[in-house]
């Protein structure tokens, strides 16, 4: 069972197993809707919440009940899939795949690429500079 909280005390329910997931979302924040619904999943994850092989609410239903667009709910599941946490299957729905230290690498990774970025450098440089390393 997933259960959601929005900051308004708000509850949903949806049947995945025996997971519990908070959310909170606060839209005065200076960070983006997207990234605090990214973070709070992936907390989930990484605190066992939501199990690997898990599926994910509808990101209309997960919109509709964090008071959200579902194209905000759709950009943090995008962010996520590309960590390697979550994986899309058109019938079969979102399900968690990756672990969070798989998430964690290539969000770090990514982080290296932008300051690498930042530098003047390019991804093949920062590639061969990476494989140069013992």
């Amino acid at each position: 069972m997933v259960n959601l909280r929005v900051s308004n005390e708000l509850r949903f329910s949806a049947t995945i197993s025996s997971t519990m997931l908070s959310v909170k979302l606060t839209p005065q924040e200076s960070v983006a809707l997207h990234d605090q619904v990214a973070a709070e999943l992936r907390r989930a994850i990484a605190d066992g919440e939501a199990q690997r092989g898990e599926r994910l609410p509808p990101a209309r239903d997960l919109a509709a009940v964090l008071n959200v667009n579902s194209n905000t709910v759709l950009r943090a599941l995008r962010i996520l899939r590309d960590e390697g946490l979550l994986e899309f299957r058109r019938g079969r729905g979102i399900t968690v795949s990756g672990s969070p230290e798989v998430g964690a690498v290539v969000s770090r990774a990514r982080e290296l690429i932008d300051f690498a970025r930042g530098l003047g450098y390019r991804r093949d440089e920062l590639a061969r500079l990476i494989e140069s390393l013992p």
